[in-house]
């Protein structure tokens, strides 16, 4: 836990003594009454927290908080719904690699349970992301959605807003070019490592689910657009797929 963030609702109210947080600032970093520690909230500004109090039962914090955050990175990650312990790992490391939004879609080969799993129903897959953001020291968290399939989430990439890759709009209006990519073991045209990418680019990176882009799959993302491209010759997992092609992204849009 690099950095410790609160949602803006709990700034007024003490921080129980059983929060993982409280437990970390005790006996992680071994603050005691007037000592400062980082913090961030969450879309928000960083700051520092001052230990005011310490009871049986909560630990009372002041903030101090600095100017708001930079735009989020304008990268969307568009994603085949894969199972929810591989959802998990994603939702916490493409947070820390820095995306602007993560939109799991159901495909032609997503196994339909994985969308009434309890990450989403739970409102589980927040926390994720929240860990991703704290580990990244950084408070911006992606927007996520689930609950559609890639054809409508397809239909909607010009046009809706919450298919932004930031709640920013000036993040978006900075950006003169949007490119689409999708990951492909078997069609790409061309490696993602030699793709130009330009620092004002906007990018949507889609990566099938871990049966693969179907043919329909195949023939709706170039009809939007998309470029196939691919990793090399080896077959990785989901999450390393995205780990590895968000990184050479970054590196080319100047984030690293």
């Amino acid at each position: 836990m690099n950095l410790i963030l609160f949602e803006p609702a709990e700034l007024t109210a003490a921080l129980p003594r059983s929060d993982p947080r409280a437990e970390h600032i005790l006996k992680v970093l071994r603050r005691q009454i007037g000592d400062t520690f980082d913090v961030g909230l969450i879309d928000g500004p960083h700051g520092k927290a001052t230990l005011a109090a310490v009871s049986a039962d909560t630990l009372t914090l002041t903030f101090t908080w600095g100017p708001p955050p930079p735009p989020a990175d304008s990268i969307t990650l568009l994603l085949g719904l894969p199972r929810p312990q591989t959802a998990r790992d994603i939702l916490r490391d493409a947070t820390t690699l820095g995306v602007g939004a993560i939109h799991f879609v159901a495909t032609e080969r997503s196994d339909p349970n994985y969308a009434a799993a309890t990450l989403w129903t739970s409102g589980e897959w927040r926390r994720h992301c929240i860990a991703g953001a704290a580990q990244a020291f950084a408070t911006r968290l992606p927007v996520v959605t689930h609950d559609r399939s890639l054809t409508s989430a397809l239909a909607e990439l010009t046009s809706a807003t919450n298919f932004s890759a930031s709640r920013d709009t000036a993040s978006t209006a900075a950006s003169t070019t949007l490119t689409r990519l999708a990951l492909d073991n078997y069609e790409a045209t061309a490696p993602l490592s030699k793709c130009h990418l330009l620092g004002d680019t906007s990018i949507v990176l889609a990566l099938g689910p871990e049966r693969g882009w179907g043919p329909a799959d195949r023939a709706a993302l170039r009809t939007h657009g998309f470029t196939l491209v691919g990793l090399g010759s080896r077959v990785l997992r989901s999450e390393t797929a995205v780990i590895a092609a968000l990184t050479l992204v970054r590196a080319k849009l100047g984030l690293l």
